[in-house]
Formats: C-alpha cells, structure tokens, sequence
C-alpha cells in the first residue's frame, strides 16, 4: 500500500499495471479506513443497492489519478458512469461487495479493469479485509498474493472434468431461474455461496470449478476476465457471449456442460 497516495510513486511514464496496482493500493486506503466504522455513511440507490462514502471516495480518487497520469483515457465506473465507448477505457468498481462492506463482512474488493478496442488487457483485484490481491496482464499470467504467500503466486484453474466432482460457487439465488438453479445444483458435487468477485477468483485459483452470477453488469465482471482467461479459464455471459450482463465462469473444461445445463439441454 502507497504511504503517501498524495505523492504517487508512479508517472505517466509508467506501466498500466504499474499505475492500476497504484490506483489499488489507494483504494485500499480508503476503504479500510470506512470499513466497520460506527460513523460510515449509507444511502440506497435507485436500483434499492447499498452505497457508502466509501464507494464515492474510491472512485472519486480513482478518476483524479487516472485524469493526472492517463488524460486521453476514458473511465467508467459505477458510481458516475462515464463513456461505454471504445478506446483505452478503465473501468471501475469501487466496492465490490457493499452490502458485505457495510455489515462488516471482509469479503469485498476494488475491482480496476483496463479495456483497449473490446478487449480487457488488465485486471487488478483488491480484497484488503481478505489479505489478498489478484492481477494479470493478457499474455502475461494470472497471479496473487495473500497473507499466507511468501511470494507472488501464479494462478492456474482445476483439472477437473466432470460435472460430479465439480465444485460450484455462486452469490445467492436471485435473478436465477428456477430450473437452471436446480439442474446445476443437482449436478455439481459441491454447491457453496462464496459470492461475488471471491466466487469466480476461486475458480481461477483453482479452488473452485465453476461460478455463475445471472445479473451483473460490466464493471463487476472487466477485471475478471484477464485473470480468469490468463489462469487457463472461461468466462462468458449465460447465453454465451464474451461480455454480458450475466457471468460463468469455469476451468473451461466443464463450460459447456454448465450452459446446458442452464439452458434445460
């Protein structure tokens, strides 16, 4: 974590996963600083979802960074929108996990994506409550770092190809069809609610086989999808496409089965 995010330990002249591990590590700051705080503040949105200072300030820091050390690109995030076009555009989700953040609940992240054309070249993932951190570069591996690493730790998804012995993770239930959340509970092994970013980096550590989120929207899941991509994985929407409003993610080898199964077939 910076010491001084005033005084940035990185320029224009740095690396885009330089300066999004600075942006990280400034959204560390300040989350930390809210969370299980007697005073934090909390309104609900439109959409009836939780939003905190903390939310606001992450971004609001986020976007003053990224406007001094990348000027020409774009940002969107989810607290003040921004542009959906294409170009060199991040992409941020300043609490990943609020309604975690707010009950006191360490699992929640700053997720930090940075797309080029239609492609997410970058993915930084913060957990600081958790310990953790997740990133990668396209072409150049997915890795992490946790309270039990003694180094930087390469990731790599399962082996596992058989639906009987997969392991599957998701939030919770809504926005899910009846059927499809039986026949995929039916059929996995496992079946455990891990939720959010946690239930799909699982999957790219390994741990886990498939995880699958039926609402979502785009910066819940930019970030994700170099770091599942760079660990030997597969995220696409439900219906199959690269990006959607829907995410499952799998080791690859047990995609295919999991959309029928979605999908009845």
């Amino acid at each position: 974590m910076s010491d001084t995010p005033d005084a940035p330990s990185v320029t224009a002249e740095s690396t885009d996963l330089a300066i999004a591990t600075y942006l990280a590590d400034i959204a560390d700051e300040v989350t930390l600083s809210h969370f299980r705080s007697r005073t934090l503040q909390i309104e609900t949105k439109a959409d009836l979802t939780p939003v905190t200072q903390a939310d606001t300030q992450v971004e609001q820091e986020i976007r003053a960074r990224i406007t001094e050390l990348r000027p020409d690109d774009l940002v969107l995030g989810e607290e003040f929108g921004g542009d959906t076009g294409l170009g060199r555009r991040w992409i941020i989700d300043p609490i990943d996990g609020t309604k975690n953040f707010v009950r006191g609940v360490p699992v929640w992240a700053t997720l930090i994506a940075l797309a080029v054309e239609d492609d997410f070249v970058l993915g930084v993932v913060s957990a600081p409550a958790l310990g953790r951190r997740w990133w990668a570069q396209r072409n150049h591996g997915a890795w992490t770092r946790g309270p039990e690493d003694s180094d930087d730790r390469r990731l790599a998804v399962s082996s596992v190809d058989n639906m009987s012995d997969a392991s599957v993770s998701c939030s919770d239930s809504v926005g899910w069809n009846g059927d499809a959340w039986s026949a995929l509970g039916n059929a996995a092994g496992r079946w455990r609610a891990y939720g959010d970013f946690w239930s799909h980096l699982l999957v790219a550590e390994g741990a886990v086989d498939i995880a699958a989120e039926p609402e979502l929207s785009l910066w819940d899941i930019a970030a994700l999808v170099p770091i599942i991509e760079e660990a030997g994985g597969k995220i696409t929407g439900f219906d199959g496409a690269r990006v959607s409003d829907s995410a499952v993610t799998t080791n690859g080898r047990l995609h295919d089965k999991t959309l029928r199964l979605i999908w009845g077939g």
